[in-house]
């Protein structure tokens, strides 16, 4: 029992965390008479996902490539599932034509290169499958062209529209060390006790990182989506989506692998391919329908009850 808190307590750290440490970066920002729209392209970007950076950084530090990538793919598809089913269920997602016909055909792009880096196996059967440094800068760069587009389209369309509270510098670098505080100690806890967890059970690590480390991860994104989805404001909710994804594996897994390289386990093929089901569906859904482009509420229904279905199918898998 003592192990389930530690971990549940691991999870609260990790996202107070995050909170905390764009809370003071926005702050510092301002300062700085940086734009709102540049605050929310970087470090809201960065801060949402930094659980899923320090669960990677960590747990491939320890040998446990098996849970890095699981909490990726797990999270890519909780990120498409889960929170995109829940925001649209919450209020249906208007979806406009620069999202629907580049930045979610980004995300299909990047999943799919993802998936022919890891398979060195198919073009060197004798060999193994591995997220080389040279696959980690390809990510990489596929990071800096969205970062290029995304700033692009936003640039022309000059909207500002998130509004971020001006701190003292003294509170803002105390909000800022005490989120990098949060994110390390609550990465530790999280990933040793998982792991504690499924050894217990016999269940293997990439089991569990597909889904309670992906799941608790995603909270940060998930309370974005849904708070968007309550104030109506569709582009954030469906942006954090999508740039989430795109985030994960390319920067994450992107820098992960450019520090060390990771041993791919042919098994998470099958989750990767999940994923590309679950964009492809939600790149469907934004498009098709009698003069509209929403996610209405039967659509939400629809990914979250896939989401449904894939812990079904994890738990039926072993």
């Amino acid at each position: 029992m003592l192990t389930y808190l530690l971990l549940i307590l691991g999870f609260v750290f990790l996202v107070k965390g995050a909170d905390l440490l764009i809370d003071g970066a926005s702050s510092i920002a301002k300062r700085l008479h940086v734009s709102d729209l540049f605050i929310g392209l970087t470090v809201v970007a960065f801060g949402t996902s930094a659980p899923e950076l320090i669960i990677n950084l960590i747990s491939n530090f320890n040998g446990s490539a098996d849970l890095a990538m699981g909490n990726i793919i797990g999270a890519c598809i909780a990120n498409i599932l889960l929170i995109g089913g829940i925001a649209a269920m919450i209020y249906p997602i208007k979806v406009n034509k620069s999202t629907s016909w580049k930045s979610i055909p980004l995300g299909i792009v990047v999943i799919a290169l993802f998936f022919f880096l890891v398979n060195d196996a198919m073009l060197r059967p004798a060999g193994e499958s591995i997220l080389s440094r040279f696959d980690g800068v390809i990510l990489l760069l596929f990071f800096a062209i969205f970062i290029y587009y995304t700033f692009g389209i936003n640039r022309l369309k000059g909207e500002e529209n998130i509004s971020f509270e001006k701190k003292t510098t003294y509170l803002s670098a105390v909000y800022i060390l005490l989120g990098i505080g949060g994110l390390i100690l609550g990465g530790n806890m999280v990933v040793k006790y998982a792991v504690e967890i499924a050894r217990s059970f016999g269940l293997s690590e990439a089991m569990i990182g597909l889904t309670i480390i992906s799941i608790g991860t995603t909270l940060p994104e998930l309370t974005a989506s849904a708070i968007a989805a309550f104030k109506k404001s569709a582009d954030i909710a469906i942006g954090n989506i999508i740039g989430s994804t795109i985030f994960n594996i390319s920067f994450i897994l992107g820098i992960s692998a450019l520090i060390k390289p990771m041993i791919f386990n042919s098994l998470l093929n099958t989750d990767i391919l999940i994923a590309l089901s679950a964009i492809a569906l939600l790149f469907y859904f934004a498009l098709v329908g009698k003069k509209k482009k929403y996610i209405d509420r039967w659509e939400g229904i629809a990914l979250f009850s896939a989401y449904l279905l894939y812990i079904v199918f994890l738990t039926w898998r072993g």
